[in-house]
């Protein structure tokens, strides 16, 4: 640790500097230099959660710690910009404070955990940072991996580094990981059975309410869609898939001429180039940042907003998680899957292995090789009503079967409360 925090002496002492000097208020709050006002109280929970992704996983999870113990602070941070806002849009009446992940460096987390003083810290899936975690356990304070994964990329690195690996997780009290092969990969790394457990997905008990009419026909008005319209929702699309979804869309709506594809990016700023390819291959094309009900029968909305796709999955008949049809490693299948709809995706899901498997082995969801194969793959379902209905329904009965993870973390959050989970 000694190396490890002179290397992030190197590192933060200028941006120290830089701080005070340029007043950024990002890298302020990554410095710890900025709190809120008003601290949360001491001897909370302190939850944190890398990103969006990571933030919906936990909402989950922040809502029964407040409802089990309603008297304890609860202090929650993620990292990302996009992360922080869905956190504040979604958690700000259920959590104390909400704070910028600092920077591991050794100036910044004593300054943010000496003013917190939490009695329990819980990491949501990764973003595993050896000094914050050390210097959590040199002061007594417990922390545990909640919902923890281990991808096919960073279990080829943990095994070329095994050792380097193990300190990693040498400061976490015990590992609650999302799957048997989550909890296998760590285990083969050496980390001792007492510290690994296999608890499930807490997305999975995330309250996902049903699109009810009122909201569906607000959605509609709001991007023009008409009431005979199929829809077909393409989320968390990366560079050229996106444009990928849009040949294979364009090639669809030949031969039904009521599809219309809602696309989200993954990024955002992708969002003018994909409306150029669209307007340029003769469609009608909507923004969602531009969308006042002022657009009659677009064609393809693309979505630049943050933190709507889940509910606007609820406007679907089809859907396809992107990520996957190019070498990132998937996304989330819980939200189209929730809404009963047909789940699609390519080949590359390493990082929702199980769930990918499990859900096609249900019939709730199907994996395509290539492009070519997802444009048969939705010409069948365009062409069946039969099997939409009935892969929607399977989905659906995917997301109950794998309910409970929180009763099962929760288990663990009182124990550690109580002083009683104790590591290697």
């Amino acid at each position: 640790m000694l190396f490890y925090n002179f290397l992030w002496t190197l590192i933060g002492g200028p941006l120290l500097v830089g701080c005070q000097f340029y007043r950024n208020p990002r890298l302020q709050e990554r410095l710890a230099f900025k709190f809120p006002r008003v601290p949360s109280g001491r001897g909370g929970i302190w939850i944190h959660a890398l990103s969006v992704g990571e933030v919906k996983s936990a909402q989950a999870l922040v809502k029964r710690i407040k409802k089990d113990y309603p008297e304890v602070p609860l202090v929650f941070s993620s990292t990302t910009r996009q992360g922080l806002e869905l956190a504040r849009n979604e958690l700000s009446d259920v959590v104390d404070m909400i704070i910028t992940m600092p920077f591991d460096f050794w100036w910044s987390y004593h300054r943010i955990i000496r003013f917190i003083r939490p009695q329990l810290f819980l990491l949501v899936e990764t973003d595993l940072w050896p000094g914050i975690l050390v210097y959590l356990r040199a002061r007594g304070i417990q922390s545990l991996l909640v919902n923890g994964r281990i991808s096919k990329r960073t279990y080829r690195s943990y095994k070329r580094t095994p050792t380097l690996a193990r300190k990693l997780f040498s400061s976490l009290e015990v590992c609650l990981m999302q799957t048997k092969l989550d909890s296998e990969r760590l285990l083969s790394i050496g980390l001792p059975p007492h510290k690994v457990v296999t608890i499930g997905n807490i997305k999975f008990d995330r309250a996902r309410p049903p699109l009810k009419p009122e909201e569906k026909q607000k959605w509609k008005r709001l991007f023009g869609l008409p009431e005979d319209a199929t829809v077909w929702v393409a989320g968390s699309t990366h560079g050229q898939e996106s444009l990928i979804i849009l040949d294979v869309f364009f090639e669809l709506q030949k031969n039904h001429p009521n599809l219309v594809l809602i696309l989200a990016p993954r990024k955002i700023e992708q969002a003018q180039e994909l409306n150029d390819m669209a307007i340029g291959r003769g469609k009608t094309c909507l923004l969602r940042s531009q969308s006042r009900g002022n657009v009659d029968s677009p064609d393809v909305v693309i979505l630049d907003s943050v933190g709507e796709l889940e509910r606007i999955y609820g406007l679907g008949d089809i859907s396809f998680v992107g990520g996957s049809l190019v070498p990132f490693g998937g996304h989330n299948l819980l939200e189209p899957a929730s809404f009963s709809l047909p789940v699609l995706f390519g080949p590359h899901t390493d990082n929702f292995a199980w769930m990918s498997d499990a859900l096609e082995g249900l019939g709730g969801g199907r994996r395509v090789k290539d492009p070519r194969d997802l444009t048969m793959a939705i010409r069948e379902l365009l062409s069946n009503n039969a099997l939409r209905a009935e892969m929607g329904s399977a989905a659906q009965c995917f997301v109950k079967q794998n309910e409970g993870a929180v009763d099962r973390v929760m288990n663990y959050v009182e124990a550690s409360l109580r002083g009683r989970v104790t590591g290697c």
